[in-house]
Order: C-alpha cells, then structure tokens, then sequence
C-alpha cells in the first residue's frame, strides 16, 4: 500500500534538520531539465505561466536561480518536514519515531510539479511551481506530458514489495491525475471525506485536506499496511460508511 498526497504551496525551511538519514529525490535529473527550462523565462513570462502576482513572480525567479545541486543538510529540507499548510499540519514529522518516519519512507508518496514523486525524507529546496502549470518542454504542452511516465514508473517502483499493490489516492484531482492507471502495476483507492449539510453530505475543502493529514499520521503511528486497516480510521469524528463506499473508493463522514 502507497498513499499519495500533494504537495503545499506554503513551506518553511527554517526547521531544524532530521536526526535521521535523509534521502535524494529519485527524478532530480528531470527536475534539474525543468529548472533549465524555468531559467529561459523572465519575471512577467513566470507571472503570466503560473498566473501569479509580480512579487510572488519575482520571489519563484530568485528560488530558480539560487537552485543548487548537490542538496544537502545545509541547501534542502525532507520534503515532509518543508512542506506546510492544512494537509501537513496534520503530519506531526518532528514527533515520530525512527520506525515510524522508516515506515513513512517506505508508504507515503508525495507529487509535485518540480519533482515529480518525493519520499518524505527526500531533500527538496524551496519552490513553486504546480502540476496544472502549462510549461511546454519536449515532451509535451504541459506537466502532465513531462511527468506522467515517470512518476507511474517510480509508483510502480514502490509498490514492489508492498503486501497490498493499491495507491491509496490522498491527493487532489490536478496531481492525482497525473498517475496513467492503464500503466499502473496496481489498484487505486479513492478516499474522501465529507461534512453533514442538511439531509446528505457535502465535501469541505479545508476539512477534507485536514482530514487527509490526519490519516497518513494514523497510518504511520498504526503502521497500516492493508486498506481495510484504514477503516478503523477515526480521528476528528470522522467514520467510516461502509453504506456509502465501494472497494475502489471509501467514503468517511462526520455530523
């Protein structure tokens, strides 16, 4: 069993490092082609691709150029301990164990537009670019054409061994779509979470990314490694609705 998640816009790199080993981003020589690529483009030709403001176009420009390799303890960050926002802060890293941070290495995938697929402990230098974003590279129009290969083939990687071969899809709909199911060597499971909002129920977005954070600490404190164990996940007054899943989909609500 692999979940997935997607990355966080909002990062901070000023945390104190991991006692632990660190790893290397599998596809860093394709993200260095991407840097390359970014490094042709001045500060309104970023504004205009990734349709952000000047000063935050200005703040992407000065992380291109100031990307380095090699990373280090020194230049990066683990991924899990960079990334911020609703999602991760859910994700106590600093609180874990060794075997527990070991089990998030070897169960929990992280997509991104730069680096395509991340373990949590792989080194990653501030960034911004998202997987919607249009940037034309040789292989297609946008970032779905650049990485879909690579990041299928590098889940494929990861589900060797697993006892379960199923992607547990914490992701949103713009990064999980980036996985090419016909080539994936396994299932996938959609999870969503969902509020009450009169007689049925509606999904909220800041409940729900919250809400997936809470499950990979449970499935990293419970060591899970089969989905049927993400049942019992119960968190927030969450539960699960067996009424309302299927086997490629489970569906948690709360009143």
């Amino acid at each position: 069993m692999l979940m997935i998640l997607s990355p966080s816009k909002t990062q901070d790199f000023s945390l104190p490092p991991l006692t632990t080993p660190v790893s290397q981003p599998s596809l860093l020589a394709e993200t260095a082609f991407l840097i390359r690529q970014l490094r042709h483009l001045t500060v309104p030709e970023l504004a205009s691709l990734m349709k952000m403001s000047g000063r935050l176009a200005e703040l992407t420009h000065q992380r291109i150029r100031d990307f380095r390799l090699p990373f280090t303890a020194d230049n990066a960050r683990p991924a899990l301990l960079a990334f911020q926002g609703d999602v991760y802060s859910a994700i106590h890293t600093q609180d874990y164990s060794q075997q527990e941070l070991a089990y998030g290495q070897a169960h929990l995938r992280i997509l991104s537009g730069l680096y395509g697929l991340l373990r949590p402990l792989d080194l990653i230098q501030a960034y911004r670019l998202e997987m919607g974003c249009r940037l034309a590279t040789s292989r297609g129009q946008n970032l779905y054409a650049f990485w879909t290969e690579q990041v299928t083939k590098a889940l494929n990687k990861g589900l060797v061994g697993q006892q379960e071969a199923i992607v547990v899809n914490l992701a949103s709909m713009e990064y999980s779509k980036v996985i090419s199911k016909k080539n994936l060597q396994g299932s996938i499971l959609h999870i969503d979470f969902k509020e009450r909002q009169g007689e049925g129920y509606r999904t909220v977005a800041i409940h729900a990314k919250r809400a997936r954070g809470r499950m990979v600490d449970f499935a990293i404190r419970k060591k899970v490694e089969t989905v049927a164990e993400l049942k019992g996940f119960a968190e927030d007054g969450y539960r699960f609705r067996q009424d309302l899943s299927r086997a490629d989909h489970y569906l948690f609500t709360r009143d």
